[in-house]
């Protein structure tokens, strides 16, 4: 029988997020006060023992709950045992697995380099600073301007969207989330205490959206830019936006730069996102919090803002940032933003009727009907995920009359928020005990919270109006009594089966001190591991107000008995560790991304099929560098695109003493890329 891929430890630079990333990318929220103080309900951990005995089950289903009604059931089968001679990483034979599947796993490993399986080949995309707009020069480490960056590519890269370019063969439109900037790595002797105003003005352009069309090679993957196409355009921090839906002109969205609450300056820590069926992309506002100084009310706190000075100390710079001066403009942040990229003359809308938290990605799919159903996690410990069921119809085609209906779908329709309920309470007890009907699953409710429409909106939640739900919406949870997850991220629902996928992420608070301890949807107390939740719509119906649950992937060594790949036999997979961003390809198999991997390897990225008998076949595809994320993987047919994000980003490191020399080697600056992999032999990947 094959050999599980080796596990890595006692390296120099341990798997993990690391102290400075944990610093610069989301404020140190995980060594904060967790901000959902609420008593309802806790999803825990408790799916952990059921492993053990689920990998000898072959032919469990995956969930069999189902309505008095006619409830949906997420069923699967488990496979049988195959054997794998030699070890995955140099096999003896042809590569085998799902379709989509079939390459050599890479092994766990801390090389500094972007590592792929055998036989395939990388390019570096675009790097931090490559400029893209007319007249922008080419990037200086040394000589940074905020002008010249607001041509350039921007800083940490993590979403990715590939779409089609009409009528110029071989191209495609590439848009890219910057998340976040890390001024130590970025700037030579750089301050903390004392930033100067160039610096803060180049992190401001460094922030944002970056469209660049890119040129691929019509006999391989690679992928350049195009630079100065007229489609090309930069977004970030004093670009600007146009608030639409419930809240926006309300009284808690107005400042004394906006008194219309109508027009806001940038966009935040953008992490993932999502593509529509009519040719846009979503991005998600994230960890705004950080960036705002001074908080003071109980939203605040909630939402986690600082009673201080923020970490970039803008502040200074720009009263905007001081929340004693400017109350409301954190709840201009923390929106989903629709960008048209092919309209370079366009404002980017942030839609408030999707609610108001920490969005790390937002991705539609469509009812029987044609309605936009935005399913949506907030990436927060304890926190929930949601969806948006649109009340209007999706207009087909290309034409303008279409395009300007479709760009109105997401600001009519109801904002949800879920509740799971697993059927064996009885039976947990924090330990990753299985309980006594041999699954972690159950049923789900989608609370209402409010309904947008063309003549006002409406609260569904007692004791808030419906601005407040919508610029509150994380209190407007805790009132309903949402189900507290371990850090939800990117929700994404299979384009095959309309079976929806929750990757949480991690919490190693679940069940330490007074916080909330273990219930049947979040498997282990401490969880440093994450999980995969998979659930089904009741009539497949993505409108519907129910589903059942089940769990399809625990994470983590999977020697450890708490570990489960969706009832494959454990000695054949990869091991994985805080599931992040997720997606599909054209095989239906999900490939997931991880963000602070804590086996000891780098994060990378991992495709696992989702059906049939090799269900739960979880495979590596490949690492990323040194201090590195991985982010945005767009998986298509010949291609498989990564953004690599915040490479070098160690403690202790900075331009100076570089822990990383990737991507252009000893001497040269760190710089966050978009990297695309193919095959040498020009075939599919996978098959």
């Amino acid at each position: 029988m094959r050999k599980l891929l080796p596990m890595l430890s006692n390296h120099s630079h341990g798997g993990g997020r690391s102290a400075m990333t944990c610093r610069f990318r989301c404020g140190d929220a995980c060594f904060q006060e967790v901000p959902n103080t609420s008593d309802n309900a806790y999803v825990g951990d408790v799916i952990a023992g059921a492993l053990s005995r689920r990998s000898v089950m072959r032919a469990a289903a995956v969930v069999t709950v189902a309505s008095a009604a006619g409830g949906a059931a997420v069923l699967g089968s488990a496979p049988a045992a195959e054997a794998h001679p030699g070890h995955p990483g140099h096999p003896a034979h042809k590569p085998t697995g799902a379709r989509g599947l079939r390459f050599e796993a890479v092994a766990p490993n801390t090389a500094d380099q972007v590592t792929v399986p055998s036989g395939y080949v990388q390019n570096v995309v675009i790097r931090w600073g490559e400029p893209i707009l007319r007249g922008a020069p080419a990037f200086d480490p040394e000589n940074q301007t905020a002008r010249a960056q607001a041509g350039q590519f921007g800083y940490n890269n993590d979403f990715l969207s590939l779409l089609p370019l009409r009528g110029e063969p071989h191209r495609q439109v590439l848009v890219a989330n910057h998340e976040y900037t890390d001024e130590v790595l970025m700037f030579r002797g750089y301050d903390a205490e004392n930033p100067t105003r160039e610096q803060v003005e180049i992190a401001w352009a460094a922030h944002g959206l970056s469209v660049v069309v890119v040129q691929e090679e019509h006999r391989t993957g690679r992928l350049t830019p195009v630079t100065r196409h007229h489609l090309n355009r930069r977004l970030h921090t004093t670009s600007a936006f146009e608030l639409t839906g419930p809240a926006a002109g309300g009284a808690l969205v107005r400042t004394s730069a906006d008194p219309a609450g109508r027009t806001v300056l940038g966009t935040l820590n953008n992490c993932a996102g999502g593509t529509t069926p009519w040719g846009t992309t979503l991005h998600g506002e994230e960890n705004f919090n950080q960036y705002f100084a001074n908080g003071s009310s109980a939203t605040d706190k909630r939402y986690g803002v600082g009673t201080g000075a923020s970490e970039r100390k803008w502040e200074r710079f720009d009263k905007r940032f001081d929340l004693k001066q400017e109350p409301n403009e954190v709840h201009r942040f923390g929106w989903v933003v629709e960008l048209d990229p092919y309209d370079p003359d366009s404002t980017p809308r942030k839609r408030t009727a999707l609610g108001r938290f920490k969005h790390e990605a937002a991705q539609p799919r469509l009812t029987a009907d044609g309605r936009p159903v935005v399913y949506m996690g907030d990436d927060e410990r304890f926190d929930y995920f949601y969806k948006f069921v649109s009340s209007k119809r999706m207009m087909k085609g290309s034409s303008r009359k279409a395009r300007e209906h479709n760009l109105t779908l997401l600001d009519e329709g109801t904002l949800y928020v879920a509740r799971l309920t697993g059927d064996s309470p009885q039976d947990i007890d924090g330990t990753g005990k299985l309980p006594n009907d041999g699954e972690f699953d159950g049923s789900g409710t989608w609370i209402p919270l409010a309904t947008a429409g063309p003549d006002g909106a409406v609260s569904h939640v007692p004791g808030m109006t419906a601005e407040e739900v919508f610029v509150f919406t994380r209190i407007a949870g805790d009132k309903v009594g949402a189900t507290k997850m371990d850090r939800p991220e990117d929700v994404e629902p299979s384009p095959r089966t309309g079976r929806v996928y929750v990757a949480l992420t991690n919490n190693s608070n679940r069940g330490k001190g007074t916080n909330p301890g273990a219930d049947e949807a979040n498997p282990r107390n401490l969880n440093k591991h994450g999980q995969v939740l998979e659930l089904a719509e009741h009539w497949d119906d993505p409108a519907s107000d129910g589903f059942a649950w089940r769990l399809f992937l625990v994470a983590g060594d999977p020697n450890d008995p708490a570990t489960y790949f969706a009832g494959f036999p454990k000695e054949n997979v990869s091991p994985i560790s805080c599931p992040d961003n997720v997606a599909f390809d054209p095989h239906g198999n999900l490939w997931i991304s991880t963000d602070g991997n804590q086996l000891g390897s780098h994060d990378g990225l991992f495709g696992v099929a989702t059906r049939g008998e090799r269900r739960g076949e979880l495979k590596q595809f490949l690492t990323v560098p040194r201090g590195a994320e991985t982010c945005g993987p767009i998986i298509q047919d010949r291609r498989v695109v990564v953004a690599v994000q915040h490479p070098g980003e160690i403690d202790g490191a900075s331009v100076e003493k570089p822990a990383s020399t990737w991507p252009d080697g000893p001497g040269k600056i760190v710089r966050p890329a978009v990297v695309a992999v193919w095959r040498a032999d020009g075939r599919d990947i996978g098959v």
